[in-house]
């Protein structure tokens, strides 16, 4: 008979103890993955918006099948800015959202074209007025591409992990990127977000988190919380 095993974990009262338990749970993904990085396959500040804008609402490993063949098809952010939103549909109708996908990547095509001289900017000010770049794919772009640490990417898993580990309690992904600009140290902005992503995809899964192999098991109070059960 199965007997299910209560884990209580004491919630940090102190700064001292947040700043402590922060920095043990920081510890814990840089063991796990200590080169975490954008999964999407890229050569250039370019590429990594397109894939970027493609990735939305859709995985990472489909776009990086759909990728290759289009920027075999369209080598030149010149060559996108002038195909027809029709035709750029068809090439990444698997994607999902191909119509409003195709739309954005053009028009970030065009954007870049005519005011930026052809180069993707290097600030989150001017990252914003490209269509299709909200803070999200902005800050994938700004630090991967370039290493710049504008702010921190919050997509679904960082939103999820996030909250779970009550580094964040809010739910809206503008106001939890503040708390965690407010809380993980500029320096690991990039490589935290990174590491999150893939914390959340093998582990602190949205549906049933495998809390029993979790290295931050401990750390952790939250309510959605899988106990370990024992025979």
């Amino acid at each position: 008979m199965r007997a299910v095993r209560t884990i209580t974990v004491a919630k940090p009262k102190t700064a001292a103890e947040r700043k402590a338990r922060l920095e043990r749970i920081l510890a814990e993904l840089d063991k796990l993955y200590p080169d975490a990085t954008c999964a999407l396959h890229h050569d250039n500040a370019w590429q990594l918006l397109v894939a970027t804008i493609l990735s939305a609402q859709c995985t990472d490993e489909r776009v990086n099948k759909v990728t290759p063949g289009l920027f075999a098809k369209y080598p030149e952010i010149a060559d996108f800015a002038a195909v027809s939103q029709e035709e750029l549909a068809n090439d990444i109708r698997s994607t999902g959202f191909f119509n409003n996908k195709a739309k954005s990547v053009i028009g970030a095509a065009r954007k870049v074209m005519n005011d930026f001289q052809g180069e993707v900017p290097r600030t989150m000010e001017e990252m914003l007025t490209i269509p299709g770049a909200a803070r999200k794919t902005a800050n994938v772009v700004l630090g991967t591409a370039y290493g710049i640490a504008a702010g921190v990417v919050v997509d679904t898993h960082v939103q999820r992990v996030s909250y779970r580990l009550d580094l964040t309690r809010n739910q809206d992904p503008v106001k939890i990127e503040r708390d965690l600009m407010k809380t993980i140290p500029r320096e690991r902005w990039i490589l935290f977000a990174h590491q999150v992503i893939l914390f959340g995809r093998n582990i602190c899964v949205a549906r049933k988190p495998k809390c029993g192999e979790c290295p931050v098991n401990s750390l952790c109070y939250s309510k959605d919380k899988v106990m370990a059960s024992m025979e």
